[in-house]
């Protein structure tokens, strides 16, 4: 658990938002394509939500938000394997970040809204 990259500080910010060549670097292929399928598998149940949802405004907030997260996903993964300049977006639940993850569950907590309000209109 001691990789080149991150063992000889040539990460600029191996905590934050190069969190992902970190995760590659020690765990390989295998790890990176974990976390990319859970990220997926995430994505995957938040358009779920929005699709069953039965209100327009839940269904818009929570497709808002499966975007959002994809985006903060496609955005990171480019950035640290070099197919996108550096702009400081870091890897959802995973990069160490104050106000982007405050963002996140916030987001994550409206998504959690509106599927608990569907079910309880369709227990009523």
């Amino acid at each position: 658990m001691q990789g080149t990259q991150s063992y000889l500080d040539f990460l600029p910010e191996k905590q934050t938002d190069f969190i992902f060549t970190l995760i590659g670097e020690e765990f390989g292929f295998i790890g990176t394509i974990f976390i990319i399928i859970l990220f997926i598998f995430l994505i995957l149940i938040s358009y779920y939500i929005s699709f069953r949802s039965n209100h327009v405004f839940g269904r818009i907030l929570s497709i808002g938000v499966s975007i959002n997260l994809f985006l903060y996903v496609i955005f990171n993964i480019a950035m640290v394997t070099g197919l996108m300049p550096v702009v400081g977006v870091p890897l959802p639940l995973l990069s160490y970040g104050g106000t982007a993850m405050l963002s996140i569950m916030i987001s994550f907590g409206l998504l959690l809204n509106v599927n608990v309000n569907d079910h309880l209109k369709k227990l009523n």
